[in-house]
């Protein structure tokens, strides 16, 4: 009898990501995670399940990773704030412009998810709201300083930053210029404070 093939499911879930990231959950077949993983279509059901836990599994990854990276973004000690939240957008923009960067599956999730009652939404939630619970602890933060007035909502500026930075990676996906998603972080960055002026440098120069 063969004996079983061996493999590190953290190694087959990594590989799969790519495949994810590329064609999403609905446009991936078995044949690409085949492709991808070097396992066999049933060796594939018994380990995961099948394509959509396959999704998931690497979702939940991509998710912890995301919150991880923000947090750490977002966690110097050396600035106030508003100026981490400020160069972390910043940083979105040149990061999302760039040509060979792959969507993020927390994205992915976001834009195939249907709003029902299923895992995929439930997972879809659940990467949102971790992503805004990092954003609204620096916003507290930022309200503990004196820099957000008390009464700003806090948790609504955090999803509303959520959005933003996935919009951006999305744009980013369909060729929008790293000049254009700049004036949207600085945009973005103003309704923390109302602005409705620039400060000098801020605007950046018209994209070409």
């Amino acid at each position: 009898m063969a004996r079983p093939r061996k493999f590190v499911e953290s190694d087959v879930v990594s590989s799969a990501s790519e495949v994810f990231a590329v064609h999403g959950l609905a446009a991936a077949t078995l044949d690409d995670l085949v492709r991808a993983t070097g396992l066999g279509k049933q060796s594939l059901y018994n380990a995961f399940g099948g394509k959509r836990e396959l999704f998931l599994r690497a979702l939940s990854e991509d998710r912890e990773e995301a919150a991880r990276a923000v947090s750490e973004a977002l966690g110097h000690d050396d600035a106030s704030p508003l100026e981490r939240i400020r160069g972390h957008l910043l940083s979105m923009a040149i990061e999302f412009s760039g040509s060979d960067r792959r969507v993020s599956l927390t994205t992915r999730a976001l834009v195939e998810s249907t709003g029902e009652e299923d895992p995929l939404s439930t997972a879809t939630k659940a990467g949102i709201e971790q992503l805004a619970g990092v954003y609204a602890q620096c916003l507290e933060h930022a309200r503990a300083n004196g820099d957000l007035p008390d009464d700003a909502n806090v948790q609504s500026l955090a999803v509303y930053f959520v959005a933003v930075t996935r919009g951006m990676e999305l744009l980013g996906r369909a060729g929008v210029g790293r000049g254009v998603l700049t004036a949207v972080a600085l945009d973005a960055f103003r309704v923390l404070n109302g602005r409705r002026t620039e400060e000098p440098g801020d605007r950046p120069p018209a994209p070409e």
